[in-house]
């Protein structure tokens, strides 16, 4: 795993690309911190620059950039192709003399022998690309399938610069865009910034499964830029659902269970010690049962566990390794330690980002990396089998309130947005439960709130936008900010799917997986050097997933049945059979603790206003009333918190 950037760059002396790359490339150091390396062209106009974290042929000869044998490509390469030993020998006879064996060199011959689009499509695994042709005079930035791997890109005072971080742009002398207040919006509203937009105006996310392609000339602009979508997620979709598959139950699992097992079996080729992310839930338990089966030694398992039995699954994941034999490791973190953890956040994310998860998947990676240099994580399977509760929760919503009359549905919001909270306190929790079935925690007014902020959707696809919105109307908060069109609200992402759960599964797929879960991911465990495989996100599991029925993923009251099917093959169902939990902590309670002064300090009303990002009323009257106990307004708050404090880091 590595880091990349570089840029596009007319008229600039040698010393000067050098001196430039360079900084790039030390900004993005702990992404790959055994190595680094610049190549730049000064007539041409492009630089590349690459740092490398040894995974993969430890030698010299996975040195990048890297050169084709016939010195028509130059490439920086993030990430790993896992089948490159499958690739190297579908290649053989083609009096290729390999110089090593790292994946980055069968990449390049692969492009040169099958072209760029080709040999992607032969690819297993997670990469981002930059990848300069000679001949033709043409850059391609290119991003892996399920977007795993982080790739940025934008205009810069004439220059196109690019990198795996925007840690990478902001480190060349010529950066200065301003702040985007139109993807704060969208940041208030996800607790991400979704792809394409980033958080400065004119610097872009490159979208999933996407080439771009930059056509060198004497005027470089976005007119000479084309894009290249080379697997789409939304098309598989509708692909593995007009092609069911035809089997059992049981036989879909077991169908699985190969796919997955031989995604695993790739994941598991390094030169560096390897080992994995155990929660104790299905997903992990999963990967971890599939890696110890395929092992002929304990496989090494990772956890933290928190003394808030809420937010606990460390005794969970001892119970599944001592039942699977792993060599197990587990930490139990103070609420100091975790605190701690807070001030480094805006410089490992570099963008807003407020899922507060952030905090837990930093800390196992940094005890993770203490013993290993590669580690597996089951992130992917609740996007792909259903494991999310709030497909359910909207579906069942939707039934209440669907048939309403739009006038009806908003008149009915205005009342309970306008009627005092204490009044509608005083219902009977039983009866909130049935008008609303919106979840058993809260308050009954904050759940009638929700309720009627609900009630505004006249489309199901609108209803789960505000579903897993934080802010609703975040443009009333950020001033002169206006949502960008997102994967929400353009109709031309809405997929052909028969079913409304399918749907909501594609738009997390496309968005929330890539642009929050792979996001925190990634930043938390790179920022230490540590490489994050997800073998759930092999693109064949993601294939075969989709061409199951939905009866095998969810049915019965039971979700990820398929999926479940195959781990109770390894894992006791005992070991398993609870609620799931997610991967958090008490972020409500803190606020109220020992994070209270810090965040006073950041949603000081005049400070807010000086700064003129947002509206301080809305954000000082949530805070005044999650102190008060009466309410839990954290999720709003954490975004407002994050973006404050990654601001003042700037």
């Amino acid at each position: 795993m590595c880091g990349l950037a570089g840029a596009i760059q007319l008229n600039i002396r040698d010393d000067k690309w050098r001196d430039n790359l360079k900084k790039m490339a030390s900004a993005i150091r702990h992404r790959g911190p055994d190595d680094e390396g610049v190549w730049f062209d000064s007539q041409a106009g492009i630089g590349l620059a690459h740092t490398r974290l040894s995974i993969i042929d430890l030698s010299v000869h996975g040195h990048q950039p890297m050169n084709s044998v016939s010195d028509r490509f130059i490439i920086a390469f993030n990430g790993e192709v896992y089948n490159f030993s499958s690739i190297k020998e579908e290649l053989r006879g083609s009096g290729i003399e390999w110089r090593g064996h790292s994946d980055t060199e069968v990449i390049l011959a692969a492009i040169e022998a099958w072209g760029l689009v080709v040999a992607l499509k032969k690819f297993v695994g997670m990469f981002a690309i930059a990848l300069w042709d000679r001949k033709e005079k043409v850059l391609s930035l290119v991003r892996d399938r399920l977007g795993i791997k982080p790739l940025y890109y934008g205009w810069v005072d004439g220059a196109l610069l690019f990198g795996s971080e925007l840690k990478a742009l902001k480190a060349h002398p010529d950066f200065g865009p301003a702040i985007d207040r139109n993807s704060l919006a969208l940041f208030l509203r996800h607790n991400y910034i979704p792809a394409p937009y980033s958080i400065y105006k004119g610097i872009y996310k490159l979208k999933p499964g996407h080439i771009l392609n930059i056509n060198q000339g004497k005027h470089l602009s976005q007119d000479s830029v084309n894009s290249i979508c080379y697997w789409d997620a939304r098309s598989i979709a509708e692909s593995g659902q007009a092609n069911l598959f035809e089997g059992s139950e049981e036989e879909a699992s077991l169908e699985l269970e190969k796919i997955i097992m031989e995604s695993i079996g790739l994941r598991m080729i390094a030169d560096v010690p390897l080992g994995a992310f155990l929660s104790g839930g299905v997903d992990s338990s999963t990967v971890v049962a599939l890696m110890q089966a395929q092992s002929n030694r304990p496989v090494k398992t990772f956890t933290i566990g928190f003394s808030e039995q809420d937010y606990n699954e460390a005794e969970h994941a001892k119970a599944v390794a001592k039942h699977l034999g792993t060599d197990h490791t587990e930490l139990y973190v103070t609420p100091n330690e975790a605190l701690s953890v807070i001030p480094r956040l805006p410089y490992i994310f570099d963008e807003p980002f407020s899922d507060s998860s952030q905090i837990p998947t930093l800390l196992v990676s940094e005890l993770t990396r203490k013993h290993v240099t590669v580690s597996l994580s089951g992130d992917g399977g609740d996007e792909l089998f259903s494991g999310y509760g709030r497909y359910a929760a909207t579906q069942r919503i939707w039934t209440k309130i669907g048939w309403m009359p739009g006038w009806f549905a908003h008149a009915i919001a205005t009342l309970l947005t306008h009627t005092p909270s204490w009044m509608l306190d005083v219902i009977p929790r039983h009866v909130i439960q049935k008008i609303s079935g919106y979840g058993r925690a809260g308050s009954a007014s904050d759940k009638l709130k929700k309720l009627a902020e609900l009630l505004e959707a006249h489309q199901l696809v609108n209803l789960y936008r505000a579903m897993i919105s934080h802010w609703k109307n975040p443009q009333k908060i950020v001033i002169g900010g206006i949502e960008p069109p997102t994967v929400f609200t353009s109709n031309n992402s809405m997929a052909n799917l028969s079913d409304a759960v399918s749907r909501m599964m594609l738009l997390d797929t496309i968005s929330y997986l890539p642009d929050d879960i792979l996001t925190k991911v990634d930043r938390a465990s790179m920022s230490i050097g540590l490489e994050a495989r997800v073998p759930l996100l092999d693109h064949r599991v993601v294939e075969f997933a989709w061409k199951l029925p939905l009866s095998m993923k969810v049915g019965g009251g039971v979700e990820k049945r398929v999926l479940k099917n195959v781990l109770y093959r390894h894992v006791p169902k005992k070991l398993l059979d609870r609620p799931k939990m997610g991967f958090g902590v008490p972020i409500n309670l803190w606020l109220r603790g020992p994070l209270k002064d810090w965040a006073e300090n950041l949603l000081d009303e005049s400070s807010l206003k000086e700064q003129g990002y947002f509206e301080p009323g809305p954000i000082r009257q949530k805070w005044k009333e999650h102190l008060s106990g009466n309410h839990d307004w954290h999720y709003y708050l954490w975004d407002v918190l994050m973006f404050q404090a990654w601001l003042a880091e700037q």
